[in-house]
């Protein structure tokens, strides 16, 4: 399950119980598997450890940007001629990820809106992402984050609240339940925007779903961190994207409305 990528959901599902992340603390580092000290870990970091000991820590650093270094892998997708995993130093613009790297966009289509860092970071608008490097820092500048650094291009094609409503469905489908305001934050979410894809949306509904994300999501600040209202971050996963939609795409949105309720 998707919530499993939660050190304490992973650490569950481990010891053969339903996978719900635990309060914290105590963390794994103190109390984790089989309530031993236990130390998860990303793939990719462990897959850098040899070579920093084998070329030393200045080499390392040597790669990228001075506050964020080494190489990083990005998996590039959506509306783009050659997708795919491109191993790069951390810093690279997404530009160049996109345009060089991930070839461009098929057919002569424009760019419209980037996930820089996975479904759960907030999006980025073409303006946005042609200026803007992949690190910690610029991107958080940007109102979004690195993430998982999955790259998810869409063009002048795509519809974003049908994407938005997609996405919405994911969360709500990969939900665990275990707090109230993700589990009945994400079915509800789910159904205003299917109501407004089907014609049958209000003004109140756009209003209603930064409702729905502040009720979920808590305090969205990358530069400050976050306060979330649930025990893992995966409320905060589901906030930070669909607000950043509706805020940047409300024109969409809005067209979505019947013309009367429009009027009235």
């Amino acid at each position: 399950a998707y919530i499993c990528g939660e050190e304490t959901g992973l650490i569950e599902s481990l010891e053969g119980k339903r996978g719900w992340p635990r309060i914290k603390p105590p963390f794994p580092a103190i109390e984790g598997y089989l309530q031993c000290p236990t130390i998860v870990n990303n793939v990719e970091t462990l897959s850098c450890l040899p070579h920093i000991i084998n070329q030393g820590a200045d080499w390392f650093k040597s790669i990228g940007p001075e506050k964020g270094p080494g190489p990083r892998l990005f998996c590039i997708s959506g509306r783009v001629n050659n997708p795919g995993v491109f191993e790069e130093p951390m810093g690279i613009s997404l530009k160049d990820l996109i345009f060089d790297r991930a070839g461009g966009i098929p057919d002569g289509k424009k760019l419209k809106a980037v996930f820089p860092g996975g479904s759960s970071s907030a999006i980025l608008t073409a303006e946005e992402a042609l200026d803007v490097k992949m690190d910690f820092e610029e991107l958080v500048e940007k109102g979004s984050m690195l993430g998982s650094a999955g790259v998810i291009v869409m063009d002048e094609t795509v519809d974003m609240v049908q994407a938005c409503l997609n996405i919405a469905r994911f969360y709500a489908h990969e939900s665990c339940g275990q707090c109230t305001p993700c589990r009945e934050g994400t079915a509800w979410l789910v159904k205003m925007l299917t109501r407004l894809v089907n014609g049958g949306g209000t003004p109140t509904d756009i209003d209603m779903i930064f409702e729905i994300m502040d009720n979920i999501g808590g305090l969205i600040d990358f530069s400050k961190g976050s306060f979330g209202k649930t025990i893992c971050p995966f409320g905060e996963a589901v906030a930070w994207p669909v607000r950043s939609f509706v805020e940047k795409f409300k024109d969409e949105f809005l067209e979505y409305l019947p013309r009367e309720k429009v009027l009235a």
